[in-house]
């Protein structure tokens, strides 16, 4: 196990390719947030929370659904680095994950857009998205099934789940580099090059991914991602039974 402080910052490689890959909609968003705050559409409360603009609404979604993580990432900080970074629970976590995925996907009613999320779906998705302190849960596949769970179609979810991720992830990567770069450079630690190199893969893969996964969602469901999941933690079941891999170390 390279740390906590490797997984958060390699993360900056692929919200980098998030970043690339939705700056239009990322501008946009931006811009009508900031005229909305400040008045521009009009000086009432609900003016200025984007009560005229659902590209402002969403800026506002994605800043609550953030609180969430936020909070619960520092309470429990030292569980999260500690005791929730054991094998036999990321394997547990991937299956049962791949089952609550599998079952949003068939139940979730999937007509509704991004347009159309209120506050308690940002503070619902904003849980489902911390949830994913639990190594094993995965960020995206915490808050999809949440938005298939809310009647999102799939594309909007695995959108807004992109968008949900970036203050999340860059706020977690700078905090883990401030407070923890020893573990990258430490004797036991992969070292910055390694790092470094493994944050523009990150990027390259992220990317590619991004545009195959949403046409995918696009015209398919998410079964595959269930059986890859459930495959996943029957590997990792094997190998710990074989003594190939430590529960703790990974190694």
């Amino acid at each position: 196990d390279p740390g906590a402080a490797f997984s958060a910052i390699i993360q900056l490689g692929t919200e980098l390719a998030v970043l690339l890959y939705f700056r239009h909609d990322i501008a946009r968003i931006t811009r009508a947030w900031w005229r909305a705050l400040w008045g521009r559409q009009g000086t009432s409360l609900s003016r200025r929370l984007g009560s005229r603009s659902s590209d402002a609404r969403l800026a506002w979604w994605v800043i609550v659904g953030t609180l969430p993580i936020v909070v619960l990432g520092v309470l429990f900080r030292d569980v999260v680095e500690g005791s929730l970074r054991n094998l036999w629970i990321t394997a547990a976590v991937l299956a049962l994950f791949a089952l609550v995925l599998g079952y949003a996907d068939a139940v979730g009613r999937k007509n509704r857009d991004l347009r159309h999320l209120k506050a308690r779906d940002a503070i619902a998705l904003g849980f489902a998205q911390a949830a994913a302190l639990i190594p094993g849960v995965s960020r995206s596949g915490g808050t999809i099934s949440m938005g298939l769970f809310l009647g999102l179609n799939r594309t909007a979810a695995a959108r807004y789940s992109f968008l949900l991720a970036i203050p999340a992830v860059i706020g977690s990567a700078s905090f883990e580099w401030i407070t923890n770069a020893q573990e990258i450079t430490s004797a036991t630690g992969p070292g910055i090059a390694a790092t470094l190199i493994a944050t523009a893969v990150a990027f390259v893969v992220g990317y590619v991914v991004i545009i195959w996964f949403l046409a995918l969602v696009s015209r398919r469901t998410f079964f595959p991602f269930v059986v890859y999941r459930i495959a996943l933690a029957g590997v990792i079941v094997v190998f710990l039974t074989l003594g190939i891999l430590d529960p703790i170390s990974g190694a």
